[in-house]
């Protein structure tokens, strides 16, 4: 075969691949290569068409910014392409650009850039007539895009109506939907106690969230509006980019606040470095920084290729993602309990950091994944989040590779692994768990539960490290003498913790289950417990439906408590607590059959939204009368009380023979 043949060939497959990954990354959110990977074919296909301009086709990824729109959306074209940046991806490619620049500009001058932080996340543009938002769409194929009004706006950040008295009479301004990291670790969070699939990065849930058919979804998600420019603006732009963006600021947009104008490349260049080494502290995820010609006639003058400005570059940061090997899957025990499935990695550098190890959350995903122990995997690191494992490289197996089975037993104290009814998240049951016994201390020590005075978590930190104390119990048995050599412990305050400790000993009911950190059992439900059984034994016996029957106590909180007390570990951290002294007293049992109350004994169950009063003033309503309010239904329920779009409790009612009574009914009971 010729060679013109080989790169004619060479060119088509390039062409088709990085059509199939446009797809995928632009319409399917759900990109199978990293930036990185695609920049090098994306550039590989470059070179070809500049040596041989005839392989240069009108639908080569060289000639378009991104992927045609989905027909589940209706057009949104463009007044002007909304076009993609070159890259940059050294010091010498950066140079390159402004020796470009002041060729085409005839100029040797050093030149005026603004520099901003590169989002990642959704580019979109929003189209504004005499101020006011009527049209908002995403990026598309540069030419059309999608029109996702409804969802843009949601974004709180993306005015409905301009302010000042100075906007044009028709704007389109560019700009990025992002979600912030911090915003997005709780977005995942709820997505595990919800039984949903994690985000993989905080691009790939933007994008998701602003390209939903349902805008009440994208309602629902912390996303953000970050404006970078404009596309049409009558009445003329000003004269520089630094003054585009305050005007943009201005009319009420949010722009990147760590923006700066700088003289010359090699200054630009030095900026780079450093927002590439500090990213880590940023709100947000960059993956680089843009380079604008900041004199706007420039910008005009330059003008623009087939698929981006002449007046404009990226200049990209080291990958997030890499690809390595799982070695092996350790299960991990945090502070609370969680166990956590840890990949053990082939060192990786990923974003300028060497990695060993990443999280692959819970069991679940890693079935949601089908990652095996021995897969060769993509890994992502983004600002301070722990890597994580983004998938498996299927292709790449060769049947060594072998499935990871959870433990049942905690790797660390040895107490039952489980997760709890509805949660995908196995937890450790054990009280004294090592793994957990700082946190745990800390809480006991607190004041809505011990109130231990003086047991602050440096010193919490020095008891645990020197092994002073290895269970709750080892509070109660420390001395004076061995606290005064602990360092910022003096005699003093070494007796003043010792005394603080022994008055915790005669300790209140529900102030020392609430201290015990059971899982959905806050400080009013152990109240109520206490209230309930009176003592640590009575509760300790009782079944799910003794449990159900406390007000406050649901079906989370009853199956926590069975674990907890049937947990051999924990019972026996309790006795060498009693036997170091610690002592339990029980409230004062109130009356169930408070005399003249018309509820007198009877427990109530309420599902479905009330008309005429508030779920808090109908509690109130059984209290006053003698009654109880409970969470679940059982057999032993007096009354379901049902309102509008009722539950489940409902039909367990029905089934359970359990009457039910309308909200009319229940207000005619008190007479």
């Amino acid at each position: 075969m010729s060679t013109v043949n080989h790169t004619r060939d060479r060119a088509a497959a390039l062409r088709a691949e990085l059509h199939r990954h446009n797809h995928r990354y632009y319409v399917l959110d759900d990109p199978i290569i990293t930036d990185a990977e695609y920049d090098v074919l994306l550039r590989e296909l470059q070179r070809l068409e500049f040596q041989f301009p005839e392989l240069i086709a009108p639908d080569s990824p060289t000639q378009r910014v991104g992927a045609a729109p989905l027909a589940r959306f209706s057009a949104a074209p463009h007044a002007e392409p909304m076009l993609s940046l070159e890259n940059a991806m050294d010091a010498g490619e950066l140079r390159g650009f402004e020796e470009r620049v002041q060729r085409f500009l005839d100029s040797v001058e050093p030149l005026a850039y603004l520099c901003e932080p590169k989002f990642d996340g959704l580019a979109v543009e929003l189209t504004y007539e005499r101020g006011q938002l009527v049209r908002g769409g995403t990026r598309g194929d540069g030419r059309v895009g999608e029109d996702v009004t409804p969802n843009l706006r949601t974004v709180g950040s993306v005015p409905l109506v301009l302010l000042g008295d100075d906007v044009p009479p028709v704007l389109d301004v560019r700009g990025e939907v992002v979600i912030p990291l911090a915003a997005f670790e709780r977005l995942n969070r709820t997505q595990e106690e919800r039984g949903l699939p994690r985000f993989a990065n905080p691009r790939n849930a933007a994008a998701g969230s602003v390209r939903q058919l349902d805008s009440g979804v994208t309602a629902g998600r912390p996303l953000e509006f970050v404006a970078y420019g404009v596309g049409r603006m009558e009445g003329g732009l000003p004269p520089t980019q630094g003054e585009l963006l305050d005007r943009l600021a201005g009319w009420g947009f949010r722009v990147a606040v760590d923006r700066v104008r700088l003289e010359g490349i090699s200054a630009v260049l030095d900026h780079c470095q450093r927002l590439e080494a500090t990213r880590d502290e940023l709100p947000y995820e960059i993956d680089g920084c843009v380079v604008k010609v900041d004199t706007v006639a420039f910008q005009q003058r330059l003008g623009q290729k087939a698929r981006a400005p002449r007046w404009a570059i990226a200049y990209k940061f080291a990958p997030r993602q890499a690809v390595t090997r799982i070695l092996e899957i350790l299960p991990s025990v945090g502070r609370t309990g969680a166990v956590t499935p840890v990949a053990v990695l082939e060192p990786v550098a990923v974003g300028g950091v060497v990695v060993s190890r990443a999280t692959l959350h819970n069991p679940s995903e890693i079935a949601r994944k089908g990652v095996l122990v021995g897969d060769w995997v993509v890994v992502q690191r983004a600002g301070d989040v722990i890597p994580e494992v983004v998938r498996p490289l299927t292709e790449r197996r060769d049947g060594s590779e072998v499935p990871f089975e959870m433990p049942d037993t905690c790797p660390v104290c040895g107490a039952r692994v489980a997760a709890g009814e509805g949660e995908v998240i196995p937890r450790c049951s054990g009280l004294n768990c090592p793994a957990q016994l700082k946190g745990r201390i800390r809480h006991f020590a607190s004041r809505r539960a011990m109130d231990v005075d003086g047991l602050g978590t440096k010193l919490v930190e020095q008891l645990v490290n020197r092994g002073l104390v290895q269970d709750l119990s080892d509070l109660f048995r420390l001395d004076a003498g061995t606290l005064a050599e602990l360092e910022r412990m003096g005699q003093k305050s070494a007796e003043n913790l010792v005394a603080a400790l022994e008055r915790t000993k005669d300790a209140e009911l529900g102030r020392f289950l609430y201290g015990l950190g059971i899982r959905h059992v806050g400080e009013a439900t152990a109240v109520a417990l206490a209230a309930a059984f009176g003592s640590l034994d009575a509760l300790a016996a009782a079944d799910e439906e003794q449990l159900l029957a406390v007000p406050d106590v649901g079906p989370e909180g009853a199956g926590s408590l069975l674990a907890f007390f049937t947990e051999e570990h924990n019972r026996q951290a309790i006795t060498r607590m009693l036997d170091a002294g610690v002592t339990l007293r029980g409230p004062v049992r109130a009356e169930t059959d408070a005399e003249g109350g018309a509820l007198a004994g009877k427990t109530f169950v309420f599902t479905g939204t009330l008309q005429g009063l508030t779920r808090e003033a109908a509690k109130a309503r059984v209290a006053d009368l003698g009654g109880k309010t409970i969470a679940s239904v059982s057999r032993k329920t007096g009354y379901v009380v049902v309102g509008e779009d009722p539950g489940s409790k409902a039909d367990k009612a029905r089934s359970l023979g359990v009457p039910i009574l309308s909200e009319e009914e229940f207000l005619a009971l008190g007479g």
